[in-house]
């Protein structure tokens, strides 16, 4: 049974299970867990009955639904695949494997979390309401379009303006991209969760939000309780110390 397998089969096997795990991931973040539990089960059985059992009726009926299965899944999970090619054909992907061979450029990226840092540990103290994303592998333009342009250096004083409570800006969400304050002001998408607590606001479900449909990390600081909280990937972790946000952003 074995005699063929050969190391075309191992990659195959290796390729198919990353593709099962990332779209695991992509979906326990969205929120569509249970519908891609139920495609693989309707999958399994599929294969049980048309090439294991090789039952004709029942499995000539699940090869034509099996068919038209591909535009349903296009209409059902069209932002989960938008996010997959974005972060497929980002540039700042390929990007990334070169710079695996400059690590001096990620301690400098490293360095330039401190100020963030700082200005959240200040905030929360004096409970100014805040929320920052930072840009990941997958482009926020169309986000930062939604705000004012900045293109400023990260400094802690420059943060804390921004999200003055008198100040024009501090409604929205900051940008920051390629280490540098892009956008300030911004409009985010709003996560509606179920999960999340009613006493969490709209800066807790915008920072989920981005984080569902990108793969950008975000840091609220609440104005109602002065706590940090980091959102990623679609979860959030709650009143965090600044400690631990350093560590969080480093990772």
């Amino acid at each position: 049974m074995f005699e063929f397998f050969g190391i075309k089969d191992v990659i195959d096997i290796i390729l198919v299970a990353f593709l099962l795990y990332y779209s695991y991931r992509m979906m326990k973040s969205s929120g569509s867990l249970s519908i891609f539990i139920g495609l693989l089960a309707i999958t399994g059985v599929w294969i049980l009955v048309s090439h294991i059992l090789q039952m004709r009726l029942i499995g000539n009926i699940m090869d034509k639904f099996i068919s038209v299965g591909g535009v349903a899944l296009v209409v059902l999970f069209q932002e989960e695949i938008r996010r997959f090619l974005l972060t497929l054909g980002s540039h700042k992907r390929w990007r990334y494997i070169f710079s695996l061979l400059r690590p001096s450029k990620e301690d400098a990226e490293a360095r330039s979390f401190m100020p963030i840092v700082i200005a959240c540990r200040n905030m929360a103290k004096h409970k100014c309401g805040a929320l920052i994303v930072i840009e990941q592998n997958v482009s926020l333009q169309s986000f930062r379009s939604t705000g004012e342009s900045i293109d400023g250096v990260i400094s802690t004083r420059l943060i804390e303006n921004i999200f003055f409570k008198n100040s024009p800006l501090h409604d929205g969400a900051v940008i920051i991209t390629d280490n540098r304050i892009s956008a300030a002001g911004c409009i985010l998408p709003v996560s509606h969760s179920q999960s999340l607590p009613k006493e969490m606001g709209l800066r807790h479900r915008a920072a989920l939000g981005i984080t569902q449909e990108t793969d950008a990390k975000a840091i609220i600081v609440s104005e109602e309780r002065g706590k940090i909280s980091y959102a990623y990937r679609g979860e959030l972790k709650k009143n965090i110390t600044p400690e631990e946000l350093e560590s969080l952003l480093s990772t």
